[in-house]
């Protein structure tokens, strides 16, 4: 059996660093930059028998259509003869999305399948 976790990460860019003249009774300016609206995200996933690394970058937001087809891409890359492939996920709500649900019963009486991990109450 091939034990893969997964998750994906949005990186935004707040600002860049600045270099100016302070007068010196001012310690510690605080200068705040303007968001640039730059970001990039990524779906990842990690089979923990061998560390192997899969990912898909997403330049769109992450949703059902654009997780299905990094779940697509990882199942495809991830298929070795006679093994079963789970995957461990979160709870994000694209994650049982309507649009790849077909796509998951199929592949979960194939032996092949997506494990969520429980909702924890707060």
């Amino acid at each position: 059996m091939d034990l893969w976790a997964s998750d994906e990460v949005h990186f935004q860019q707040h600002g860049s660093r600045c270099r100016m003249w302070i007068p010196p009774e001012i310690k510690d300016p605080v200068l705040l930059h303007a968001p640039t609206r730059k970001s990039v995200g990524y779906f990842g996933a990690v089979r923990l028998r061998d560390g192997r690394f899969v990912f898909r970058r997403e330049t769109q937001r992450f949703n059902g259509e654009t997780c299905w087809q990094f779940v697509r891409q990882l199942f495809r890359s991830s298929q070795v003869a006679g093994r079963r492939i789970v995957v461990i996920s979160d709870n994000a709500p694209y994650h049982h999305s309507r649009i790849h649900k077909p796509w998951r019963q199929e592949r979960e009486a194939a032996s092949n399948w997506i494990f969520f991990l429980p909702i924890v109450p707060n």
